[in-house]
C-alpha cells in the first residue's frame, strides 16, 4: 500500500533555512521579532509561524534559524508532525500522521521514529513498543489487520529471539525466531489440540523435536533437512496413548496438511510474512538544486524527516517498505515455513561457538555406557505416572528402588537393542518425578534432551572427586557419576531437599531431575550411579565468564595464564574483577533466598558448596554497530571500592 506516490526518491539531509530570495520578515509572519536572526542573536528562542509558498506550515519555537522547542509542521498534502524539535529535526515525544488517517506516537530522534512509540495503521493494525531508524527494534506488540497478533521481540523490523505469535482461528507459537520466521526451540499448538515441542530452523522443524496428538500419543524424534522429494527427514519413536488405534501415525502428514493452514487463503501456496512497514519521508528541494533532488539515497536505507530545505519546498512522502522486501507480502504475520523465493541474508554470520566436552561417538571407550544410560532413561521417564505432590513417606525409602532388566533381543517391557546386556536402577522414581514437575519440566523434552539421536559430550577433565561429567547437546542437562557414599547421602537429604524446593520457588540450590543406576554384565558386575542435574550456564545468552565463588581467598585463583583463559575456564574467587550492582528490591530477594539455602545446606550437614555465576557481557543495542567493551574495574580499584565505607 502506497498512501502518496511522487517522482524522485532523493533522501538527503536539508538543513533548515528560509526559502530563497527571502529574509524572514517576507517569508513569515513571526510573533516575536526576527531581526535580531543573523546578528549575533540566533541562538534567541522565539516563536515563530512560517508559511512556505507551497502551502505548508510551521507554527511553534523557532532558534538559530531552525525549529528548536515544541512545534507543529503541516503539509499541504495533509501530512502533520506535532512535537519536540532539536535543530531542524524531530527529536524527542511527538505525533506524526498522515492523510489516510495512520498515526505514529511517541519518540523521535533526528528524524526517525526512535525509542517507545506506538503505530496505528489505516487498515487498523497496530504496533507499540520499541523502534530504531524507522523499524521495530526490541521489545514490542503487533496486532494485524486480519487479527492475529505478535508479542515479543523484534530487530530492523522483523521477529527475531523470543516471541509469541497468535493466529486468529486459535493456532499459537512460542519460542524461538529468526528475521521473521521460527528458529531455535519453540512450541507450535494447532487449535485442533495438535502440538509440536521442539527445535525449529528456518520455519521448519529441524533437530530434536516432540509431536503430540490431541488424543496424547506422542511420537519423539529427529528431524533432518527436506528430502530431495521434498518431505520432511525424520526418525524416532512413536508412543500411542491408550485411546489412540492400533495403527501407527506418522507426524509428517500432519505437518503437510496443517502448517499450509497457518497461511491465509489467496496467496498462491507463498507462506508470507506481514507487511511489516518502514514508514519514511523523503525530502526534495523544489528548485532541483541540491543532494536532495539527486536521487540519491542517503545511505541509511530509511526515510528522515528533512524539513526548511535551503532551496525552499520541502515534501513528505510515505514508502511501504514491503515492495522492496522480497519475503514480505500480505499474509498471517511471521511465516512458519520459508518462502519459495530465493532469500539473500546480508547479515554477519553468527558466530560458530566452540563446544565443550568430547562427543562419545562410536568407539569411545564409554560408547556403551551412554547407550545404556540412554535407553533406562527413556524407560523410566515412558512410563508416565500420576505426580502427587504430597508424598507419602515410603516414596522417599532408600529401598524405594526398580530394578529392570535390558536384554539385547528385548523383552516385555523393554525394546531390543544393539548394546550388552544390563540391568538398570531407578532410585526414588516418584519423588524424581515431581521434582520435574516442580522444575517445570516437560517429560518428552526432558526425555528428548537426553535420549535423542544427539550424543553426549564427555567433559575433558574429571573433576577432584573422581567423577565424571557429561553434557546433553543442548546444554541443558549435566549427569554426574557418583560414589555409593555420595548415593547415600544425596538420598538421605531427599526429602528436605524436597520440602525446600516446594516451598522456595526460587532457590539457587543445585537442581536435581534423576538419580540412577546401571549394572553392566559380565564376571565384574560393575554399577555405574549417576545423577543428572540442571546445567547452570545453559542460557538464552552466551556466558563469557564462568565463576565459582567460595568466599574463601586460600588458592582461590584460576592456574590459567591469562591469554588461555576463555567462556569454559572456570575462575575463581580471586579472579573476581567485577562489581555487580542490582536493585535493591532485587538484591534483597536474592540475600534472603542465599540466606535460606544456606540455612538449609547448613542444616543438612554440608559445608564444601560454592555460588556459581555466570557472566554475559552485553552487546550491541543500536543495529547500527556495537557498544564499547563492558569497563573493568582494576584490583585496587575494586579493594578501594570494598573498604570504602561512603559507597
Amino acid at each position: 500500500m502506497r498512501e502518496r506516490a511522487r517522482p524522485g526518491s532523493g533522501r538527503g539531509r536539508v538543513s533548515p533555512m528560509p526559502p530563497p530570495g527571502e529574509d524572514a520578515d517576507t517569508a513569515s509572519s513571526c510573533s516575536g521579532a526576527d531581526e535580531g536572526e543573523g546578528q549575533g542573536h540566533e541562538q534567541q528562542q522565539q516563536r515563530a509561524e512560517r508559511v512556505l509558498p507551497n502551502g505548508d506550515l510551521y507554527t511553534g519555537q523557532w532558534r538559530g534559524g531552525a525549529p528548536h522547542g515544541a512545534g507543529k509542521y503541516l503539509w499541504a498534502d495533509g501530512c502533520m508532525y506535532e512535537g519536540e524539535w532539536r535543530r531542524g529535526k524531530a527529536t524527542g515525544r511527538g505525533r506524526f500522521s498522515w492523510p489516510s488517517g495512520a498515526t505514529y506516537e511517541g519518540e523521535f530522534l533526528d528524524g526517525f521514529m526512535h525509542g517507545a512509540g506506538a503505530y496505528v495503521g489505516a487498515a487498523g493494525d497496530t504496533y507499540r513498543g520499541a523502534w530504531a531508524k524507522n523499524l521495530e527494534h526490541g521489545a514490542g506488540e503487533k496486532r494485524y489487520a486480519n487479527g492475529d497478533c505478535y508479542d515479543g521481540e523484534w530487530r530492523a523490523g522483523l521477529p527475531e529471539g523470543c516471541g509469541r505469535y497468535a493466529w486468529r482461528d486459535g493456532t499459537e507459537y512460542a519460542g524461538g525466531w529468526h528475521a521473521g520466521l521460527i528458529h531455535g526451540r519453540g512450541a507450535l499448538v494447532w487449535a485442533n489440540g495438535n502440538r509440536y515441542d521442539g527445535g525449529w530452523e528456518g520455519g521448519r522443524p529441524r533437530g530434536q523435536g516432540t509431536f503430540r496428538w490431541a488424543d496424547g500419543s506422542l511420537y519423539v524424534g529427529f528431524w533432518g533437512r527436506e528430502a530431495p522429494g521434498g518431505a520432511v527427514h525424520q526418525k524416532g519413536v512413536y508412543y500411542p496413548s491408550p485411546a489412540a488405534a492400533g495403527e501407527s501415525r506418522d507426524p509428517r502428514e500432519v505437518f503437510a496438511r496443517e502448517l499450509p493452514e497457518c497461511v491465509r487463503s489467496g496467496t498462491e501456496g507463498q507462506l508470507a510474512l506481514p507487511s511489516l512497514r518502514s514508514l519514511k519521508w523523503l525530502a526534495r528541494s523544489i528548485s532541483g538544486r541540491g543532494s536532495s533532488s539527486s536521487g540519491r539515497s542517503n545511505g541509511s536505507g530509511v526515510g528522515v524527516v528533512h524539513l526548511w530545505g535551503s532551496d525552499g519546498e520541502v515534501k513528505c512522502d510515505i514508502a511501504d517498505d514491503w515492495r522492496r522486501r522480497s519475503s514480505v507480502r500480505e499474509g498471517r504475520g511471521p511465516s512458519l515455513l520459508p518462502s519459495l523465493a530465493p532469500h539473500v541474508d546480508k547479515g554477519a554470520p553468527p558466530r560458530v561457538m566452540k563446544r565443550q566436552g568430547v562427543t562419545i561417538a562410536k568407539g569411545h571407550k564409554n560408547y556403551e555406557l551412554m547407550l545404556n544410560l540412554q535407553l533406562g532413561i527413556r524407560h523410566a521417564v515412558g512410563r508416565q505416572g500420576q505426580v502427587i505432590l504430597d508424598l507419602k513417606s515410603s516414596a522417599f525409602d532408600p529401598k524405594e528402588k526398580v530394578w529392570t532388566k535390558f536384554p539385547p533381543e528385548g523383552s516385555k517391557y523393554t525394546p531390543p537393542h544393539n548394546s550388552s546386556d544390563f540391568r538398570w536402577k531407578d532410585y526414588c522414581p516418584k519423588v524424581f518425578r515431581t521434582l520435574r514437575k516442580l522444575f517445570k519440566v516437560d517429560p518428552a523434552d526432558y526425555m528428548l534432551s537426553l535420549c535423542g539421536d544427539e550424543a553426549l559430550r564427555e567433559l575433558s577433565s574429571p573433576g577432584k572427586s573422581g567423577s565424571f561429567f557429561y553434557l546433553t547437546n543442548d546444554d541443558r542437562y549435566m549427569i554426574k557419576t557418583m560414589k555409593k557414599s555420595e548415593v547415600k547421602m544425596l538420598l538421605k537429604m531427599l526429602p528436605a531437599y524436597y520440602n525446600h524446593v516446594r516451598q522456595f520457588e526460587d532457590t539457587l540450590v543445585t537442581k536435581f531431575f534423576g538419580l540412577h543406576c546401571v549394572k553392566l554384565a559380565g564376571a565384574n558386575q560393575k554399577k555405574v550411579r549417576f545423577v543428572i542435574m540442571g546445567n547452570l550456564f545453559c542460557s538464552d545468552h552466551t556466558i563469557h565468564r564462568r565463576f565459582d565463588l567460595k568466599g574463601s581467598s586460600l588458592g582461590r585463583t584460576s592456574d590459567k595464564p591469562l591469554a588461555e583463559i576463555d567462556e569454559y575456564t572456570t575462575l575463581k574467587d580471586l579472579d573476581l574483577n567485577f562489581i555487580f550492582r542490582l536493585q535493591k528490591q532485587w538484591f534483597q530477594e536474592f540475600q534472603r533466598q542465599v540466606d535460606k539455602d544456606c540455612e538449609f545446606l547448613e542444616h543438612e550437614k554440608i559445608m564444601d558448596y560454592s555460588l556459581l555465576v555466570g557472566v554475559h557481557f552485553r552487546g550491541a543495542v543500536d543495529i547500527d554497530g556495537d557498544k564499547p567493551a563492558t569497563p573493568r574495574l582494576s584490583r585496587w580499584d575494586r579493594d578501594h571500592f570494598l573498604s570504602d565505607p561512603n559507597r
